[in-house]
């Protein structure tokens, strides 16, 4: 599911949604721009299929795609962080992950393989566009993280909104996929849809890992003073 947002119920149908999500590039292009990324050792986590990892690929990113075997298994992801070798990553992206929760131990394991003041972007959805009447057990969450006060933006990130696109070929053919995908949701989207296109916005939340303590300063207070939006 880490390749996208939407957990459907085959990989033929992921692979038809992958096709139509984003079709411009935007959210790889936010994510260059938020790292950068090209040129640069970047690590992926609960990478899924690997999709999002292969268009940093063909950008220039050297990337470590890292899976996990339970994506909601917090421990056993840590455990398989702690395998990795810290402060070795310029980036590391968490696309649409349910580990990646605000103030989640995992998201202080992620930090761990950064180098000093390396980039970390963890990917989720904004919560107020067309799709969301797809997820609406989801959109409240994700919601309230966007918040100025909310637990993301209060914990030292900044978000970049990234406004996209699910882009289909046809009427016929996004009522095809909402339908088999999202079953009664998406026949009402489906009944609604003018156009074969749906607006998609994406939310990444960013911030900087601490730089190394300069010769005679406290390691503690150079991280606690590093640590914070950019």
């Amino acid at each position: 599911m880490p390749d996208l947002s939407a957990a459907l119920p085959t990989t033929d149908l992921e692979d038809l949604l992958l096709g139509v999500v984003d079709v411009e590039g935007k959210v790889t292009a936010a994510l260059e721009n938020l790292g950068p990324v090209a040129g640069r050792d970047v690590i992926v986590l609960d990478a899924g299929r690997g999709f999002r990892a292969r268009q940093l690929a063909e950008i220039g990113s050297r990337v470590t795609a890292v899976t996990f075997l339970d994506a909601r298994d917090e421990p056993a992801a840590i455990d398989r962080l702690a395998e990795l070798p810290a402060a070795d990553a310029d980036v590391v992206i968490v696309p649409w992950s349910e580990l990646a929760a605000p103030g989640s131990a995992f998201i202080a394991h992620a930090e761990r393989l950064l180098r000093p003041c390396g980039r970390l972007l963890l990917v989720h959805d904004y919560g107020r566009d067309d799709v969301w009447s797809l997820m609406p057990g989801r959109r409240d969450r994700a919601v309230e993280w966007s918040q100025r006060r909310g637990p993301f933006l209060g914990a030292g990130f900044r978000v970049r909104v990234i406004h996209c696109w699910w882009t289909f070929e046809s009427l016929e053919s996004a009522k095809e996929l909402l339908v088999a995908g999202f079953g009664e949701p998406g026949v009402e989207l489906a009944d609604r849809l003018k156009k074969p296109r749906l607006e998609y916005q994406v939310a990444v939340y960013h911030r900087s890992a601490a730089p190394e303590p300069v010769d005679g300063e406290d390691a503690d207070e150079g991280v606690a003073a590093g640590v914070g939006a950019v």
